[in-house]
C-alpha cells in the first residue's frame, strides 16, 4: 500500500512539473504571420479601436433617440421657513406682520421625464462623423496588420540569419583551431616561423569574438521575434523554414513591374479619412447656427406630511404631468461661430494638401521600394558568386600555406575575405526577404483588411 502511494505521488508530481513547463512553439513563416495577426499586442489593440468606434457610433446615434430620466426626492424641513404677512389680513393691527409657515414639514416627489430630440444639425453631422471614424479605425487596423506582417517577417529572417551566423562561425572556429594546431606542431619542429602561429591566433580570436556576439544576437533576435508574435519573450521557439529557401521563394521579378492603385493604398485611405474628419468638423461648426428643437413630457407624483408616512397605505399622492417643446435659435455670437467655421475650413484645406502630398509620397515609395528590391536581388546573386570565389581563394591559399608557398599573412587575408563574404551572403538573403515585404506593403499585398462586422460581436 505504501509503495502504491509513493508511485502515485511520484506520477502526480511529475505531471505537475510537466504541466508547468513552458509551451514550445513551432512556426513556418506563414504560420508565424497568421499567429501574429491574431496575437500581436498592437494588432489586438487595433481591433479594440474598431470595437470602440462601433460603440461610439451607437453612442452618437442614441443621442437622437428617446431618453428617459427618473428623479426621486425627499425633503425634511428641520426648521420650516417663515413668511411674514400683513396682520390686517387676519384682522390685526395695520402696519404689523404675522409670521406664518407654509407647507408641511416633510415632502416626497417622484418624476419621470421623456426627452426627444426633434431637430439638431450637429446631431446629423455627428452621425456621419461617427461612420467616418469607423472607416478610419478599419483602415488603421489594416495598416497595423500590414506592419505586423512586415515586422514578423523581418524578425523571423533575423532569427534564421543569427542561427546561420552562429553555425558558420562555429564551423570556421573548428577549422581554424585545427589549422592552428597543425601549424603549432610544424613550428615546434622548426619548419615554420612563429609569426605563422601568431597570425592564426589573431584570426581565431577574431572568430571567437564574432561567435560570442552572434550567440548574443541570436538570443536577442529570438526575443524580438517572440515579442512580434505577442508571446512571452522567454518562450522556446522552433523555426521550420530555411533562410536559403525563403530567399529563393521571395524572388519575384514580376513585382518590379507592378503598378499601384493609389486609392487602395492604406496610407492614402488614412489621409483621406483625415480629410473627411476635417470636413465634418467644418460642417459641425456651420450647423451650430441652426435652431435646435426638442420636446419633453413628464409624469410625477408628490406627497406631503408632517411625519414620515409616505409608505403608509392611506398616504395621499398627487399626480402631475407636463408636455413641453423647446426651440433654441442662435441669433448673435459676436463673430465666434464665423471664426470657428473659417478655422475649420482652413484645417480642411490643410488636410486636402496633406492628401495630395500622401499621393506623391506613395508613388515615390513604390519607385524606391522596387529599386531597393531589385538591388537586393542583384546583391544576393553577386554575394553568392563572391562567396564561391572567396571560398576558392581561401582554399588555394590554404594549400599554398601548407606547402610553404604563401605567408601566414596571405592566408589570414584570404580567410578574412571568406568570412566577410559569408556574412554578406547571409545578410543579402535577409535583405531580399525584407525588401520584398516592403514592396508588398506599399502595394497592399496581401489584403489584410478586417470589416467591423467581424469584430462587432467579440467585444
Amino acid at each position: 500500500m505504501t509503495n502504491k502511494l509513493l508511485i502515485f505521488t511520484f506520477l502526480f508530481l511529475s505531471a505537475m512539473g510537466f504541466s508547468q513547463e513552458k509551451k514550445i512553439y513551432s512556426f513556418s513563416l506563414e504560420e508565424a504571420v497568421t499567429f501574429a495577426l491574431d496575437s500581436n499586442y498592437t494588432s489586438i489593440n487595433a481591433r479594440r479601436d474598431i470595437a470602440k468606434a462601433i460603440k461610439q457610433k451607437w453612442e452618437t446615434t442614441a443621442q437622437g433617440l428617446p431618453q428617459i430620466d427618473g428623479n426621486i426626492s425627499y425633503q425634511n424641513n428641520l426648521k420650516q421657513p417663515v413668511t411674514l404677512i400683513p396682520a390686517e389680513f387676519g384682522g390685526g393691527e395695520p402696519g404689523t406682520f404675522v409670521p406664518i409657515s407654509f407647507g408641511t414639514k416633510q415632502n416626497a416627489n417622484a418624476v419621470a421625464t421623456l426627452n426627444q430630440l426633434i431637430f439638431d444639425g450637429s446631431y446629423l453631422v455627428g452621425l456621419k462623423a461617427a461612420k467616418a471614424f469607423l472607416r478610419y479605425s478599419e483602415n488603421y487596423n489594416e495598416k497595423v496588420r500590414l506592419e505586423v506582417r512586415k515586422g514578423v517577417i523581418n524578425a523571423y529572417g533575423s532569427v534564421l540569419l543569427a542561427q546561420q551566423l552562429v553555425d558558420i562561425f562555429e564551423k570556421n572556429k573548428a577549422n581554424l583551431g585545427q589549422n592552428l594546431y597543425e601549424t603549432r606542431k610544424i613550428y615546434e619542429n622548426g619548419l615554420t616561423e612563429e609569426e605563422s602561429v601568431e597570425q592564426l591566433e589573431i584570426t581565431l580570436l577574431d572568430i571567437e569574438t564574432q561567435l560570442n556576439n552572434a550567440r548574443r544576437s541570436q538570443a536577442i533576435a529570438k526575443q524580438m521575434f517572440n515579442l512580434a508574435l505577442g508571446i512571452d519573450v522567454e518562450a522556446p521557439i522552433t523555426l521550420t523554414d530555411d533562410l536559403d529557401k525563403l530567399a529563393d521563394a521571395n524572388i519575384s521579378l514580376s513585382l518590379l513591374d507592378s503598378s499601384i492603385n493609389i486609392e487602395e493604398n492604406v496610407d492614402y485611405k488614412i489621409a483621406n479619412n483625415l480629410v473627411e474628419q476635417r470636413y465634418f468638423e467644418n460642417r459641425l461648426q456651420k450647423s451650430k447656427a441652426l435652431p435646435r428643437l426638442s420636446a419633453f413630457v413628464n409624469y410625477g407624483t408628490s406627497a406631503n406630511s408632517e411625519d414620515f408616512s409616505f409608505f403608509n397605505g392611506d398616504q395621499k399622492w398627487y399626480q402631475s404631468s407636463v408636455l413641453g417643446v423647446s426651440l433654441n435659435v442662435p441669433i448673435f455670437s459676436s463673430g465666434m461661430r464665423s471664426a470657428a467655421s473659417q478655422r475649420t475650413r482652413i484645417a480642411l484645406d490643410q488636410a486636402k494638401t496633406d492628401l495630395e502630398q500622401a499621393k506623391q509620397q506613395i508613388k515615390l515609395g513604390l519607385t524606391k521600394a522596387q529599386s531597393n528590391y531589385q538591388f537586393a536581388i542583384e546583391n544576393y546573386e553577386n554575394s553568392k558568386k563572391n562567396l564561391e570565389l572567396a571560398g576558392r581563394i581561401e582554399n588555394k591559399n590554404q594549400i599554398k600555406f601548407t606547402e610553404g608557398l604563401a605567408t601566414s599573412f596571405d592566408l589570414r587575408l584570404a580567410q578574412t575575405q571568406l568570412y566577410t563574404a559569408q556574412q554578406q551572403y547571409f545578410q543579402s538573403m535577409l535583405q531580399v526577404i525584407n525588401e520584398k515585404t516592403n514592396l508588398e506593403t506599399v502595394l497592399n499585398i496581401p489584403k489584410l483588411r478586417i470589416n467591423y462586422e467581424e469584430i462587432k460581436g467579440k467585444f
